[in-house]
């Protein structure tokens, strides 16, 4: 029998992190995070991470392991990932993963087979340089299938698309495998009463940044690690520069931080209903 884990999946501000501590405290159990930005650290308010008091004693993986210059894979979050599951299920416990990156729960949990290429950083920097709309058109020549599943993606895994095509001089879709998942999985998804109900609560979850001190954290992260990509690139953190550059007024910025914020929602509720073992009901 494969061993079980539950997954606990979902858009931004859906209350994911609440649910799974819940769980976990109910079911004696500990969490691996799934998100690609809690890894990073120092990247705190931004994220949302949870702090200690928030996590309640329950033990979490995969939360400040990296500084933010390391380009963190989800061939990475792969391999820890698994390291980290095998630890909680020695313990007899069932493991809850517990995040909002879709591709990490593709490729831990459902049957998609990343291809393990180096990463070629040299290529990689010529491609980000173009728009992503110049880069899905190339992908759309090169393979219609990828294209076709990439082209609401982020510009990330577009560059990465491509740049493995380049490397192995072959169609995406023919390095992307299928394989057998590895464990059987109970797919849970925090209830939401509506679209408008959870755009609301990405509001106040920025009005509380504020509150916690967002402007002070970017200040300070620009200061500790300059315009490195992963910085520049991150939700809040991006908004609020364009007010530290004096390109927008607080209020300003932070609007366009919760607009940001509700678009990600939206890609993040596209993807997750690909599963059809995840219900979600808005």
């Amino acid at each position: 029998m494969k061993p079980k884990v539950i997954a606990i999946a979902g858009p931004t501000a859906s209350g994911k992190t609440k649910m799974a501590i819940d769980l976990a405290k109910k079911i004696n159990s500990e969490i691996v995070s799934a998100d690609s930005r809690l890894v990073y650290k120092g990247f705190d308010i931004a994220s949302a991470k949870p702090v200690e008091e928030e996590q309640e004693g329950i033990k979490h993986y995969l939360i400040d392991i990296v500084e933010p210059e390391f380009d963190y894979s989800a061939g990475n979050y792969y391999e820890d990932a698994k390291k980290a599951i095998a630890e909680i299920l020695s313990k007899g416990k069932t493991p809850i993963i517990a995040g909002g990156t879709g591709l990490y729960f593709k490729i831990l949990l459902e049957n998609y087979d990343l291809p393990r290429v180096e990463a070629n950083h040299e290529l990689r920097k010529e491609l980000d340089k173009r728009e992503k709309e110049d880069l899905l058109d190339e992908i759309k020549i090169l393979d219609e299938a990828s294209y076709n599943r990439l082209k609401d993606s982020n510009k990330r895994r577009i560059v990465r698309a491509l740049e493995v095509m380049k490397i192995l001089n072959k169609p995406f879709s023919e390095v992307s495998t299928l394989k057998e998942p590895e464990y059987e999985v109970e797919w849970l998804c925090p209830p939401m009463e509506s679209r408008e109900w959870l755009y609301e609560r990405i509001n106040k979850r920025v009005d509380l940044m504020v509150e916690q001190g967002i402007v002070d954290e970017t200040k300070f992260l620009l200061k500790k690690h300059g315009r490195i990509k992963n910085f520049v690139d991150t939700i809040g953190y991006k908004e609020i520069l364009t007010y530290l550059d004096g390109e927008a007024t607080l209020d300003a910025a932070l609007d366009k931080l919760k607009q940001h914020t509700r678009n990600f929602a939206k890609r993040q509720l596209t993807w997750f209903r690909r599963n059809p073992e995840l219900r979600i009901r808005i």
